[in-house]
């Protein structure tokens, strides 16, 4: 009893930093002042002119504009937005379709939208397929991850497990070099592959007729149930690289040793986290994926047959259609959602089972890290502690009451300020699940079912609205893409 006793008090409980809403003056945000403005300039215009009655519906519209929210947004907070989907539909950029006949340029990856400008470079050394962003300056690698079963382990080795994960964004944090680090776990139908391979090299192969019978079972057996896959991707910022890849020979190939090292750090991290990392993916491996997540009916086929489906020029999709609120691609229908709010009480480290233990539903879940190097973070909170001071200040000079979201969020600026002190690294984290399925129908199913697991996994999900295209390639490609 003493023993139970002391592995459930191993584990500590933890609690994630509020989503920051502060504005440039008492909470409210640019455009909201300027629609502000607007609305007293019409009514003092109106004052001057003498018709204040026909400037009230002007005003309104201000004012609504600025105060009413829809969809987790205030009104004018949806004009990019709003404004990105028009022009993009009015230039026909909504709709992508392959052209089948002309090859593309050699090294690039066959994917649409801004996806297009990526290339392929093959690394010598590792045999690695290196991704590289010319407008971002990134340069992309991806290493497959395998690990038990986090939460059927004891209190103390979750415990254990947690701080050691801890030490492995630490050291990214420390590095500098680094854009971003992302996490996705995908959900994939279980193709047989497996429980052909044993039957391989452990089945009796007498020519039976049992034994016949059984080889045909197992070779004509669809996908069966699921399995999970985790990736990681390193992205090195290859501006702020800029001098060791000079000093490694310049170019890709500079690039590509700079990367190395940090490739090397990771793997070194991820195996004192009690993580395996296998082989950095090659050409051939990335296609599969980059093919599964746009054409999630071939996955299992791929997957059966080493040789087909993998050649990176041709591993995007045939056909992409998006929509406001959802995209569709070869075989798929998916939509995006965002994790808007993490718990804001405390929870334990195994509060996501509810989402990525979800069965009966194709998702892929994304952690995208963007560490901050020490002295960009202490000037960050910096900023937010002056902005939290001054609005405290002028909501006391003109009487309005503190808020309590206002308060908690300063207290998470003074904590993060603490922990900046303490040694401890800063990262921004972004969450994002893509939902796949064959019809419209049955996505709206698997997207309502993935918010209330999300909601048992006490975090906030919103749809991501006019950016699905841009959104799936960040949340269901292992690129670390920005969202």
């Amino acid at each position: 009893m003493g023993t139970s006793a002391h592995a459930e008090s191993a584990l500590t409980p933890v609690k994630f930093s509020r989503l920051a809403r502060r504005g440039v003056l008492l909470g409210l945000s640019g455009p909201q002042l300027v629609m502000a403005g607007l609305a007293a300039g019409s009514l003092i215009l109106g004052l001057y002119l003498g018709v204040v009655v026909m400037t009230f519906p002007l005003i309104g519209l201000f004012v609504a504009l600025a105060f009413v929210r829809v969809g987790g947004r205030k009104l004018i907070e949806w004009a990019p937005v709003g404004g990105q989907w028009l022009w993009r539909s009015a230039g026909g950029q909504l709709i992508y379709r392959r052209r089948i006949v002309r090859p593309r340029p050699a090294g690039t990856l066959a994917l649409p939208g801004d996806a297009a400008r990526l290339r392929q470079w093959l690394d010598p050394e590792t045999g690695a397929v290196l991704i590289h962003d010319p407008h971002a300056a990134t340069l992309t690698a991806v290493v497959g991850v395998s690990h038990p079963a986090f939460v059927l382990l004891d209190p103390a080795e979750q415990e254990r497990r947690v701080v050691a994960w801890g030490r492995v964004l630490a050291s990214a944090c420390r590095s500098g070099r680094i854009a971003s680090l992302q996490v996705m776990e995908r959900t994939l139908p279980d193709s047989g592959k497996g429980l052909a391979q044993w039957w391989d090299s452990h089945g009796i192969h007498d020519q039976t007729w049992s034994s016949q019978t059984y080889a045909e079972l197992i070779d004509r057996a669809g996908p069966a149930g699921e399995r999970h896959a985790s990736t990681i991707s390193v992205s090195l910022d290859m501006k702020i690289a800029g001098r060791a890849i000079r000093a490694a020979g310049a170019g890709m190939k500079g690039a590509a040793a700079v990367l190395r090292q940090e490739m090397s750090t990771l793997v070194a991290a991820l195996r004192s986290a009690d993580l395996s990392p296998g082989d950095w993916l090659a050409p051939g491996e990335l296609a599969v994926i980059l093919r599964s997540a746009y054409d999630p009916a071939v996955a299992g086929a791929l997957e059966r047959h080493g040789e087909l489906g993998r050649d990176l020029a041709t591993a995007g999709p045939v056909a992409v259609t998006e929509s406001w609120g959802s995209l569709r691609s070869d075989s798929a229908h998916h939509c995006v959602l965002w994790i808007s709010e993490w718990p804001r009480s405390l929870v334990f480290p195994g509060f996501l089972a509810p989402l990525l233990l979800s069965s009966g539903i194709r998702r892929t879940f994304t952690l995208l890290y963007t560490p901050m190097r020490t002295d960009r973070a202490a000037r960050d909170i910096r900023k937010k502690k002056t902005e939290y001071i001054s609005d405290a200040a002028q909501r006391q000079r003109i009487g309005q009451i503190e808020d309590a979201q206002q308060s908690a969020e300063y207290q998470d600026v003074l904590q993060q300020e603490a922990d900046l002190t303490a040694g401890h690294g800063v990262l921004r984290c972004s969450g994002l699940v893509a939902v796949s399925a064959s019809g419209p129908d049955e996505l709206e199913r698997g997207v309502a079912a993935i918010e209330q697991a999300a909601i048992q996994a006490s975090c906030e999900t919103r749809r991501v609205w006019g950016q699905q295209a841009q959104a799936f390639a960040a949340a269901a490609l292992p690129l670390a893409r920005p969202v």
